[in-house]
């Protein structure tokens, strides 16, 4: 958009003075876009309702991109972000001098904000840094809770928006989208649940149990996901020659499961699996102890995942296991960075003081990609040029290839997964990769060993 004249548009009852060349749609005007609608409405209802001050200009045009980001900072999965300021203080640093573009440098910012671990947050936040800041490329990470609704909102205001860490079904189902069609604005990568079940079929296929299996799958967007009755859990556990016992969906942070433990128990359950939150397992786990269930083999995606939560379960983590989304055995480097995937997570174990967490790679590939593709765009002033420097990604990140081909459908691109297990240290708990034949780059270090 060119700052050509001063002309009023006029929406129902309300004028608005701009000095852009928005003109009111009509069929000869091709350059106008359902989003300079959505974003002047958005401007006006901050500036008031007579005079839009400033520009809606892209940001390019003062050799400034931005970038937001969102992601669950607090509440019950902060765990997921927990290497946030880490990991934004690391790009910043990269990118102190800025990118280059078509021979120009351009700054580039950053502005995060907390989804609060809720959806309605995530919305919101997403809206603002769209419709306020208006950010060149909106990215997003961290369970369906957060990607689903920032996603939805960068697609409905036509802003490109790439995102990861949640399973792809999560994603892209859960926002209802078809494989026929897909989305235009809004790109994910991450594994899915296919993945999932022949990683944890491999678990369980090394060790001696009665293939009774009880899952956990709680009334959200993982929970509905893993537990479809046509494409999750369910049917391909009964394939394998497993037998389900599956007590329904319950809600989130629940504080009684006697009910899930009881049947459980009645049906010889020697297999625990499913994805709750930390907080949910940690009941769970509890009230299992004090009823006497004691499972050969409990594999959970989600809870299991970080170091905090199984060092809060004390002694009784011990051989707990979990799928396996990245870690520092994996072999792959930053494209941005140099770094390993164990020089990373050395760096942010000697800055921090803390262990690594699976999140670590992709939150930090995250902004890889969202750089690449920034470096890559032929008009940093146009979404749609963005939006096609994303479709066109071909990119080796810390987490492995990134490239949106069309499988196993439009706007998702799919990264290994393997599965391992927790294992008492004396200074501790390590995660063992204890299964490779899904990702067989990345290596096996022993075999899982039973509970009890």
């Amino acid at each position: 958009m060119r700052h050509l004249r001063q002309e009023t548009l006029t929406f129902g009852a309300l004028d608005v003075s701009t000095s852009q060349t928005m003109r009111p749609p009509d069929s000869s005007n091709k350059l106008w876009r359902r989003r300079d609608v959505i974003k002047l409405l958005g401007a006006t209802a901050i500036t008031g309702p007579a005079i839009l001050r400033g520009t809606t200009a892209s940001a390019a045009t003062s050799k400034v991109i931005k970038i937001g980001h969102v992601s669950p900072q607090t509440g019950p999965l902060a765990p997921f972000a927990e290497a946030d300021p880490f990991i934004l203080d690391q790009i910043r640093t990269v990118l102190a001098k800025g990118i280059t573009n078509g021979g120009v440098t351009y700054e580039v910012q950053i502005i995060s904000k907390d989804s609060q671990s809720n959806t309605n947050r995530a919305s919101e936040v997403a809206a603002d840094l769209i419709l306020k800041d208006k950010v060149d490329l909106l990215v997003a990470s961290s369970t369906p809770d957060t990607t689903n609704p920032v996603a939805d909102q960068a697609e409905a205001n036509e802003t490109p928006c790439i995102t990861d860490n949640a399973p792809w079904q999560s994603y892209f189902f859960g926002r209802h989208g078809t494989p026929d069609k897909g989305f235009t604005w809004t790109y994910h990568f991450f594994w899915g649940v296919e993945d999932v079940i022949a990683s944890f079929f491999a678990l369980w296929k090394s060790v001696e149990t009665n293939k009774v299996v009880g899952v956990l799958f709680p009334n959200d967007e993982d929970g509905n996901a893993l537990g479809d009755p046509k494409v999750g859990f369910p049917p391909a556990i009964q394939e394998a020659g497993y037998k389900l016992i599956d007590t329904g969906r319950f809600q989130p942070f629940s504080d009684d499961y006697g009910s899930q433990i009881s049947a459980f128990k009645n049906a010889g359950v020697e297999i625990v699996t499913g994805a709750v939150t930390p907080p949910d397992f940690a009941t769970f786990w509890n009230q299992a102890a004090q009823q006497g269930f004691k499972p050969k083999v409990v594999t959970v995606g989600k809870a299991l995942l970080f170091p905090a939560s199984i060092a809060a379960l004390g002694s009784r983590a011990d051989g707990l296991s979990c799928e396996i989304w990245w870690s520092p055995s994996h072999p792959f480097k930053s494209g941005l960075t140099g770094q390993s995937a164990k020089e990373l997570c050395d760096a942010y174990e000697h800055s921090t003081g803390r262990a690594w967490t699976q999140p670590i790679g992709f939150q930090h590939a995250l902004f890889e990609v969202a750089i690449d593709v920034l470096k890559r765009a032929k008009n940093l002033g146009e979404p749609a040029s963005i939006l096609e420097a994303i479709v066109a990604t071909d990119y080796h990140s810390v987490v492995g290839p990134i490239k949106w081909s069309g499988k196993p459908v439009k706007n998702i691109s799919k990264t290994p997964l393997v599965a391992g297990q927790w294992r008492k240290r004396d200074n501790g708990f390590e995660l063992v990769i204890c299964e490779d034949t899904t990702a067989p780059n990345i290596k096996s270090q022993d075999k899982l060993r039973l509970l009890s």
